[in-house]
């Protein structure tokens, strides 16, 4: 393992000094926060068409930030947000995320405890080990959600944004059938347009022809900003590595990095008095964490 990629399994929930420069590169002037953050509230409160959940400064700084700190822009993302959480709830009300450890145990998903070389969190989909008989899709959504709203509590994750690595190896007409328009469109609203993450690239890896039948599906929501995030390189490891440097990846992909599962990042959350406090925020059920929180 390179010793100047760190890894980690604890959430960086505290602003760090090196993120000062990239948040003034998006915009964040510290003399004008406040300000702005007025000026976003006041916008809520006039337009009237959007009720968020939270009003909270922490909360909504991350749409200001995702945003370029360009207010009426974050006002747009806010209502899509509460737009989406709302048509989704039955993916927060009553769910326990400790119930969706399954995902990770399968390895369908998880988060890499280390950082790409622009210092930006990654996500990593196996959709070829998803089981659909006995995991519904509406678990992968449940647990993505999660993760999303838990890692974007990161300020890293804030302003630098993250990036996607979908692995299609062992995606066949099993996965095929299961896929359609409205899930295609969730998906791309999940991952780019609907919240206060900002996706910067999402790189498809070992995709087949099932997956030219798949992503039918999601071409029709694709505008131009969101094709020029989206990176395919089949086998081609080194088309990867031109976006992400070898030394931060798994060995699977032609890295160096060990694969990790997500559960180090549950048994941390559930550890976690901030992180528990942001899930029930958001609605879920975390009883279950009170046994082992600090």
């Amino acid at each position: 393992m390179p010793e100047s990629v760190i890894v980690s399994h604890t959430l960086e929930l505290d602003f760090p000094d090196d993120l000062v420069e990239n948040a003034r590169n998006i915009g964040e002037d510290s003399d004008r926060v406040c300000e702005l953050m007025q000026q976003f509230k006041d916008l809520i409160f006039e337009k009237g068409d959007c009720n968020p959940h939270r009003m909270d400064d922490e909360f909504l700084i991350r749409f200001l930030r995702a945003r370029f700190w360009k207010v009426e822009n974050a006002y747009k993302l806010l209502s899509r947000y509460t737009h989406f959480r709302g048509n989704n709830m039955h993916w927060i009300d009553k769910v326990h995320p400790l119930s969706l450890e399954v995902l990770g145990e399968e390895d369908i998903m998880t988060i890499t405890p280390y950082l790409d070389q622009t210092k930006k969190r990654m996500m990593i989909f196996r959709f070829g080990n998803w089981k659909p008989s006995k995991i519904p899709v509406d678990e992968l959504f449940k647990a993505t959600l999660i993760c999303l709203e838990v890692g974007i509590m990161e300020p890293r994750a804030q302003v630098n944004g993250g990036v996607g690595i979908f692995d299609m190896e062992g995606f066949g007409l099993n996965h095929t059938l299961h896929m359609s328009p409205t899930i295609a469109q969730k998906m791309i609203a999940m991952m780019v347009t609907s919240f206060p993450y900002r996706t910067t690239a999402i790189h498809i890896v070992n995709q087949g022809w099932f997956f030219d039948v798949a992503f039918a599906f999601f071409k029709p929501f694709l505008n131009d900003a969101m094709r020029s995030k989206l990176y395919l390189h089949g086998t081609n490891y080194k088309s990867l590595h031109k976006h992400i440097d070898p030394s931060n990846l798994p060995k699977r992909y032609g890295g160096v990095m060990e694969d990790y599962s997500y559960k180090p990042w549950i048994d941390h959350a559930k550890a976690n008095k901030r992180v528990i406090k942001e899930l029930e925020l958001h609605g879920y059920c975390t009883d279950e964490f009170y046994n082992t929180a600090e």
